[in-house]
């Protein structure tokens, strides 16, 4: 094979080492799902047979769970490019317009996720430093939570990254 017939290689090291750590947040996503889908079916099998309930199956599911499940494959969806676009006139355009929109959208999400990525750092250090808890009729710690969020917007931030270096390398929007 020839330099010219060789096939592209597809972001290198950096998109394969970001590919991997949001494909990580995606299995630890999944976990999170599939623990939420347990605890859940326990509640409801010993409240039809054995007429009681679990303590704290609400606040797990609330705190825990659905912002573990929603926040860290955030990245992943990104590098698939699952999220939804309206690029309905971007279309029409030449692929030069299309290529600077795409770079110009990369770095306002990264600079937006960014943001976000810090200042829900800064929230969950503190969080960690109070040992923060929800009102409930027991203690629930609710500060380990707190870190799925600057974890997933890091994760999207790589991703953000990768799909633009990606962009450039190929002088195509993806």
């Amino acid at each position: 094979m020839t330099a010219e017939t060789d096939p592209p290689q597809e972001g290198g090291l950096i998109h394969g080492a970001i590919r991997y750590v949001n494909l990580a947040l995606l299995a630890f996503g999944c976990v999170f799902l599939l623990l939420m889908m347990g605890h859940i079916a326990v509640d409801v099998f010993v409240r039809y047979v054995f007429n009681g309930s679990m303590v704290g199956t609400l606040e797990t599911v609330s705190f825990y769970y659905v912002v573990l499940a929603v926040f860290l494959p955030l990245g992943y969806v990104e590098l698939k490019s699952e999220h939804i676009r309206v690029d309905l006139f971007v279309q029409m355009m030449p692929n030069w317009a299309q290529l600077a929109l795409y770079i110009l959208a990369c770095v306002a999400g990264l600079v937006f996720f960014g943001m976000l990525a810090w200042q829900s750092g800064i929230d969950a250090i503190r969080s960690t430093q109070r040992a923060e808890t929800i009102m409930s009729n027991f203690l629930f710690y609710i500060w380990p939570s707190r870190w799925a969020l600057p974890i997933g917007f890091g994760g999207m931030c790589l991703a953000i990254l990768s799909n633009l270096l990606r962009a450039i390398q190929r002088r195509q929007a993806l």
